[in-house]
């Protein structure tokens, strides 16, 4: 009876351990099943434990069409947009040669190495050197400039390497509203971007010489010193300017710059590359005075406003096409006045006011073009036409 009793204890916990076992191992298929199922694909890389994401990824922002165009201009044009380092040699307080350094920027203009600035960027240098904008710097030397304009042109040797270039736009089909952006190197930062409309035209300016530039365009790009030499471009980024001054009472950006219209650069650039010298027209006459009515009355001339043509140069143009000067001068004061010759009223249609404005008409024709002059001699008015030679050098 106990060996019977033995048995089934024996036999019952059979049973409850292989149903233990049993139950078991279907607990581990099941964790392998849903293992499986949670980490398909197989091999996929199980995601290390951690703080769960508080903040999502960011998105890619897009672009406006005004942004991918401002991208667009200054990564096709700022690599032909250079620093420009300039070094003068002074005398101290001591007679020691002190070298002074002045930087400004520039366009290259031609792929072996031309390249446009203003006049007084490179003015009295000693020294010139170009840095591009992939860190390259080469020494460069001075082809030639005109200070009245304040353009001016150097040239650097790239060797066999092909510069990237600017294209040149129109500056007579600007207008006042329009997108311009202003590429240079402002306190020496490299290639500098900054946004603006053309705020005015037919600005005029003084030169380092003293001589009036007319037809500047003002912008409200800033520009800042540095930047003088640079570039203004159109929004299809072509060149229309090159920045030369700002209006500034603290010497900063003051929302008002201004630029030289690329039509009278180029044509510098022109005949500097091709000649080697800039070609300018002549006429041969010294303006005495600009007549005004209060002096006109004074001097009881026969013309209320007009300039007076104090000298012609004998054999000059205006000497061959008989212009006449002064015969006599009336001394007022500590100032001596040539009187009596003939007076300049009109030039081209243009009434004859200001002697730089009328200078600067002259100079952008071209020798042998001609000039029609409105004269008035002692009282009469007459028409003088003048065919224009060439200045020497």
């Amino acid at each position: 009876m106990r060996d019977q009793l033995k048995d089934a204890f024996w036999q019952t916990g059979l049973r409850k351990t292989g149903k233990l076992i049993g139950f078991s191992f279907c607990v581990c298929l099941l964790s392998l099943f849903m293992s499986c199922i949670l980490q398909w694909p197989f091999g996929g890389e199980q995601k290390p434990l951690g703080p769960p994401n508080v903040f999502a990824a960011p998105q890619q922002p897009l672009l406006t069409a005004e942004e991918k165009m401002n991208i667009g201009i200054y990564q096709k044009t700022s690599p032909a947009v250079v620093n420009i380092s300039s070094t003068v040699y002074a005398m101290d307080v001591f007679a020691n040669v002190v070298p002074e350094e002045g930087m400004g920027s520039g366009v290259i203009l031609t792929p072996d190495g031309y390249i446009l600035t203003n006049a007084h960027v490179v003015a009295e240098a000693q020294q010139l050197e170009v840095m591009l904008l992939n860190g390259k710097t080469y020494k460069a030397k001075l082809i030639g400039g005109d200070v009245s304009k304040d353009v001016a042109l150097i040239k650097i040797n790239p060797g066999a390497t092909k510069l990237p270039t600017v294209t040149l736009g129109d500056s007579t089909q600007l207008q006042v509203g329009q997108m311009v952006y202003a590429i240079g190197n402002p306190f020496g930062l490299n290639s500098t971007l900054t946004t603006g409309v053309i705020s005015s035209l037919g600005r005029t300016l003084k030169a380092q010489n003293g001589r009036l530039m007319e037809n500047i365009i003002q912008t409200d790009a800033a520009i800042n010193p540095g930047n003088s030499g640079g570039a203004l471009l159109n929004s299809a980024g072509q060149l229309i300017g090159i920045n030369t001054a700002i209006f500034s009472p603290s010497g900063g950006n003051a929302g008002i710059g201004f630029a030289i219209p690329v039509n009278s650069a180029r044509r510098i650039a022109e005949d500097l590359i091709a000649y080697g010298h800039i070609v300018r027209p002549y006429l041969g006459v010294e303006i005495g005075m600009e007549i005004t009515p209060t002096l006109a009355e004074a001097l009881n001339l026969p013309t209320q406003k007009g300039l007076m043509v104090a000298r012609t140069v004998k054999g000059s143009p205006a000497d061959q096409a008989g212009i006449q000067p002064a015969g006599r001068s009336l001394i007022i004061g500590n100032r001596r006045i040539p009187v009596g010759g003939d007076i300049i009223t009109s030039y081209d249609g243009h009434p004859a006011e200001a002697a730089d404005r009328f200078l600067n008409h002259i100079e952008s024709k071209r020798p042998g073009d001609l000039l029609r002059l409105g004269i008035n001699r002692n009282g009469s008015p007459l028409t003088i036409t003048v065919k224009l030679g060439e200045r020497n050098r």
